[in-house]
């Protein structure tokens, strides 16, 4: 047996029994001095080995060890009945292997080699819980060898004592100081240290260095690992440097957690801070009558906003269902949002309010003379819609729509009929929307939902009657998410429109007196349903002479004022314009046109800025220079007839065109006929209706008979890049061919145009107007025309038909005299229009 000898301990009198508790019995009592430690323990040379999984004891430590093991459980159990006492503590490297170089050859892998011996103090186990040991820790040991395994380990042992270095007595005091005062700092840090020092400080004596060592390791947080290693140094000086390394990381972690906890805490104080101030504001309000509580100022908001409202009975029952539901709901509620935004978008909506209608013929004629220059047929028809207007009162369910090609003014129309009418106007366009939402709105039950196109334009105009333009209803497009053409027939229907259900709103709201204008550059792609619903009227091209007047009038002052220039700083004369809109900007529009008016203000006022002068004229000469080579040379036409080369007329989405029709032939074995150019289909079989119905005329025509069946016939359109379609070049294909057969060159200055039928008739065709004015620009003087489009032409304005000679013919044997009066059996008829 090991005997310990500790000058701390002292010997007290009075032995006592303590009573050992496993199960609810009373065990055997182990003899224990009165004071848990003693002034002289004999320790045995064997113990049974207690492995500690977690990290090691300390001497000088009265501690809890709880038993996790059942088979070294059972065997305490047996044994605490017994002389047992002391048991060893051992730390546990579970997977990890102890290499101390000492010889360890029969001390399994896991176990340490240096461990502490503990005297049992207690022990108790209640129901299926694990033990519970209560151990007075006394003195180190090492393992010198395992003399049993099974069922648990039992070690022979030798104990060890401290070595101190009598040398080292100041350096020892001095590491001393710093651990209290380590631990000094720690207790302010962590109120947790506090009480665990309370706790031991009556159990041990810090005045020991050794003891100071062990207390200052066990207070860490460290590993197992670095607790093992202080457990095993021996030498009091590097035991107690150790403890002071763990002892300073631990300090650091302790500020860094403190730190850490000062900032959350700030924070947290700050927004508490904020919720108590926002709370007193609304005491205070509250008090003074400045405002209420909770949603109650919402709802006053919105019955204030009712009561200057004309609601329909639905509206009314859904705005005061919505309010109760409001009134009960928590405003920190998601619901509560989402009632609110429904709410204010129907407090917000103009019910029953309108706008004044100004029923004035002469002001409206002026507002459209003073914004636009000709288009006479076009303020005609809105005069005429405003006449009916005053007739009945109102402008309810009327639906226009302006289609012309880009840059001849439809949106600007649209916005002098408002300022005409004295109406508020909103603009949108429908130019590729995919989505039915944006007309009909989204349903609720979707996150962000919104009302559509039309309701937020109500809600913008602040009326329920403003004058709303769709732009662009030729290009509205259609997807998986709807189509959005289908979605307008009930907003552009007036026997539907004044029960307008959008998705969001979800009651109905009259959209029957709002005025809709809708623009497009073609009809061709507008659902026939949809383009059924509306009143069409046609912004045809403009002709030099218009152009001029409205680059003058309208375009010059405009720009003049958004450059900055005065009338006296640039001079642009009626010539130079003209050579810009001839050369520059032949289209049917004005935009290009003012585009080119753009460029030179701006050469001008860099030439006013570098060269310091006063005013800038610009000349026909200086046009290559400024704005570049001319986009439109001279007309590319035949100056001189040609056999088998005739001039046509197009209509485009642009305006309107002239075209050419080219035929040759060639002296084949195999005669046939083939056409070029990048024709559509309807063009394509224009030109076979052509090449047939000239060939059947062999049948009486011997000429023509041999020509067809020598030659293989080739007709071009040019130019060859350009998408080509329509069935209105059917006579100038005729005619081509009629040429080529007959070998006879068309008279000059004519072109044509007109559909042609298998048996010869000429069709009627559309766009009289655009086409007019194309052979007008390009300097043509006869026109060819089926005379079904007689009135057409005679509508038109005189300034676009002065200079120009036209015929209507009913079929092509008519076209033959006109174009080819020196041919035999042709006699020029009197169809002519002076």
């Amino acid at each position: 047996m090991s005997k310990s000898s500790d000058p701390e301990l002292e010997t007290v009198d009075d032995p006592q029994e303590e009573i050992i508790e496993i199960e609810g019995d009373t065990l055997e009592a182990i003899p224990e001095e009165k004071s848990l430690v003693v002034s002289e323990d004999i320790f045995p040379d064997s113990l049974l080995i207690v492995p500690l999984y977690d990290r090691p004891l300390f001497p000088k430590m009265l501690l809890p060890v709880i038993i996790s093991d059942e088979k070294l459980e059972k065997v305490l159990e047996d044994e605490l009945k017994g002389p047992l006492k002391y048991v060893g503590l051992v730390y546990s490297y579970e997977t990890d292997v102890h290499n101390d170089e000492t010889d360890a050859e029969n001390i399994p892998d896991s176990l340490a080699n240096i461990g502490a011996v503990g005297r049992i103090v207690q022990a108790s186990k209640h129901g299926n819980d694990p033990m519970h040991i209560i151990v007075q820790v006394m003195e180190r040991f090492e393992i010198l060898e395992i003399i049993a395994e099974d069922p648990v380990y039992r070690a022979k042992v030798k104990y060890l004592q401290d070595t101190e270095d009598q040398k080292s007595e100041y350096e020892l005091k001095a590491f001393s100081v710093s651990i209290i005062n380590f631990i000094k700092e720690l207790v302010q840090l962590n109120p947790l240290f506090k009480e665990e020092l309370g706790l031991l400080m009556g159990r041990i004596n810090l005045k020991d260095p050794a003891t100071l060592a062990d207390f200052a390791a066990s207070m860490t947080t460290a590993s197992g690992k670095e607790l093992q290693e202080i457990l095993e140094t021996m030498s009091i000086k590097e035991r107690i440097e150790k403890a002071l390394n763990l002892l300073r990381h631990e300090l650091e972690v302790a500020k860094l957690q403190v730190k850490i906890s000062q900032r959350v805490e700030d924070r947290m104080s700050q927004q508490q801070r904020e919720f108590f101030l926002r709370e007193q504001l609304k005491e205070i309000k509250k008090e003074l009558g400045i405002t209420k509580e909770g949603s109650e100022s919402e709802t006053e908001k919105f019955e204030a906003r009712i009561k200057k409202l004309k609601l329909s009975e639905e509206a009314k029952e859904r705005i005061e269902e919505e309010l109760d539901k409001m009134r009960l709901i928590e405003p920190s509620s998601p619901e509560y949002h989402v009632t609110r935004t429904y709410l204010d978008w129907l407090t917000i909506l103009p019910w029953g309010i309108y706008s004044k209608d100004v029923f004035n013929i002469q002001r409206a004629a002026r507002i459209l003379n003073r914004d636009h220059y000709g288009l006479k047929d076009v303020k005609d028809r809105i005069l005429e819609l405003i006449s009916v207007g005053i007739i009945n009162g109102d402008l309810a369910g009327s639906i226009v729509l302006l289609v012309g090609p880009p840059g001849t003014g439809k949106t600007s129309v649209g916005q002098s009929i408002a300022r005409a009418i004295g109406r508020k106007f909103y603009r949108f366009s429908l130019g590729g929307m995919r989505d039915e939402a944006e007309i009909k709105g989204h349903r609720r039950t979707y996150i962000g939902a919104l009302p559509g196109k039309f309701i937020n334009a109500v809600k913008t105009s602040k009326t329920a009657n403003p004058v709303i333009m769709l732009d662009e209803v030729d290009k509205i497009g259609a997807s998986f998410q709807g189509d959005p053409a289908s979605a307008l027939l009930e907003v552009l229907d007036p026997e539907q429109n004044k029960d307008f259900l959008d998705h969001y709103l979800d009651v109905r709201f009259d959209l029957s007196k709002v005025l809709f204008i809708c623009t497009a550059n073609q009809t061709d792609t507008i659902p026939p349903a949809l383009l059924d619903r509306m009143e069409v009227i046609r912004l045809s091209g403009y002709i030099l002479e218009e152009k001029l007047q409205i680059a003058r009038k309208h375009l010059l002052p405009k720009q003049l004022k958004i450059h900055g220039l005065k009338k006296s700083q640039f001079a642009l004369p009626k010539v130079v314009i003209r050579e810009i809109i001839d050369g520059y900007a032949r289209e049917a529009g004005v935009r290009s046109l003012e585009n080119n008016l753009k460029k030179l203000m701006r050469k001008s006022a860099r030439k006013i800025v570098e060269q310091d002068i006063e005013n800038v004229k610009i000349g026909k000469e200086d046009l290559p220079e400024m704005l570049g080579r001319k986009t439109f040379a001279e007309e590319t036409r035949y100056k001189k007839p040609k056999v088998g080369v005739i001039t046509g007329l197009a209509y485009t989405s642009v305006g309107g065109a002239t075209l050419f029709i080219e035929a040759s032939f060639a002296e084949a074995k195999n005669p046939g006929f083939k056409q070029t150019g990048q024709l559509g289909d309807v063009m394509v079989e224009s030109t076979e209706i052509a090449y047939t119905y000239i060939r059947s005329k062999g049948s009486s025509d011997a000429k023509i008979k041999k020509f067809f069946a020598e030659n293989f016939v080739h007709m071009h359109v040019p130019a060859g890049a350009t998408p080509k379609d329509g069935p209105s070049a059917g006579i100038t294909m005729a005619c081509a061919l009629y040429s080529l057969v007959a070998n006879e060159a068309i008279i000059a200055d004519i072109a044509m145009t007109g559909e042609l039928t298998l048996t010869g008739l000429v069709m009627p065709i559309g766009g009289v107007k655009e086409k007019t004015i194309a052979a007008r620009r390009t300097g043509i003087s006869q026109l060819i025309f089926p005379a079904e489009n007689q009135k057409d032409f005679e509508d038109l304005d005189e300034i676009i038909t002065r200079g120009i000679k036209p015929y209507f013919v009913k079929t092509f044997e008519d076209v033959l005299p006109i174009c080819f009066p020196n041919l035999k059996g042709t006699s020029k008829k009197k169809s002519a229009k002076k």
